[in-house]
């Protein structure tokens, strides 16, 4: 009886400890922020994107708070993708063709978490829903469940031991799976070397140079009256495009995972008017006076129409 007892008990403590070993859905997520931040990790991905799948060899080096990303492709086109920061280099290695790209914000190659998942509470719930093996290794399933209809679903499987996300899913309202991001191995270095994103800058290869500098929303042509709860404006700026001089006034807008861009330049009478969908990414496009306006964004068909109906000019 005593023997039976102490089993009983024995037991039962390795169930509760086994239990508080387990996070939840927001220890996961805040761990697979940090170890994204810190660690040195290499691996071979797949981006399976507008029903297409891309494979290439993905590279993350960090030492002293400071990141650098690498992508390099499998397939042609072959290219090289290095992200300092907020600066995107891509080289095209059958052209030598280099575009350089300053971005006020600097997003990861993989997936982008807000610092506070707090903030988060009132647009999405969080859930551990189960345990699977990707890439050979075991990792939680954190499902991200938008509590109305402006947002996507998503799930991301977080790695048990080092907490690095080895696959990202983005699904509609029904379930059906838009994008994915996968790791097919995934291994962790002590050390992992920068590279000089130069490309020939200084032999004047550089083809294209992008440079955003965020400046004050209240320069833009419009004003945006609809916001979808939680969305808020992230930056914004001026730029010409299309290869003109004309300028086009870009606002960039996020709920901390989805993202949605407002573009507005002088009317274009051959673009297409209303709602075009590819893959994940949705826009709606609508005349304002003599101004074209297109919302778009890895969102719902339904939050770009009712954010782009809510906008309108600036008096």
């Amino acid at each position: 009886m005593v023997k039976r007892f102490f089993l009983v008990l024995l037991l039962s403590t390795k169930t509760v400890f086994a239990a508080d070993l387990e996070p939840n859905a927001r220890q996961a997520l805040t761990k697979m922020t940090h170890a994204m931040r810190v660690l040195n990790y290499q691996g071979t991905v797949a981006f399976l994107r507008n029903g297409k799948l891309e494979t290439m060899k993905y590279f993350h080096a960090a030492e002293k708070g400071i990141e650098q990303e690498r992508l390099l492709s499998l397939n042609s086109p072959l290219r090289e993708i290095i992200r300092d920061a907020d600066k995107v280099s891509c080289l095209f290695k059958s052209t030598q063709q280099v575009v350089v790209d300053h971005r006020p914000v600097g997003r990861s190659f993989l997936i982008d978490l807000p610092q506070n998942l707090d903030e988060l509470d009132t647009i999405y719930d969080f859930k551990v829903v189960g345990e699977e093996d990707v890439a050979m290794l075991p990792a939680y399933v954190v499902a991200i469940q938008p509590k109305d209809d402006f947002r996507y679903i998503r799930k991301i499987w977080i790695e048990q031991r080092q907490f690095l996300p080895l696959k990202v899913a983005v699904y509609d309202l029904s379930g059906a799976v838009l994008e994915q991001v996968v790791f097919t191995d995934l291994e962790v270095k002590e050390v992992l070397p920068f590279v000089e994103a130069k490309f020939g800058e200084a032999t004047g290869a550089v083809k294209h140079i992008h440079q955003l500098q965020a400046q004050a929303s209240e320069q833009a042509a419009f004003v945006v009256n609809n916001l979808p709860l939680g969305f808020e404006e992230i930056f914004f700026t001026r730029r010409p495009m299309h290869n003109s001089n004309q300028p086009v006034d870009h606002l960039l807008l996020s709920d901390g995972f989805a993202a949605v861009s407002v573009y507005m330049e002088n009317k274009n009478t051959t673009m297409q008017q209303g709602l075009q969908s590819v893959g994940a990414v949705n826009s709606f496009s609508r005349t304002i006076d003599d101004w074209q306006l297109t919302v778009m964004g890895e969102v719902p068909a339904k939050t770009v129409k009712f954010i782009a109906e809510g906008i309108k000019l600036r008096h």
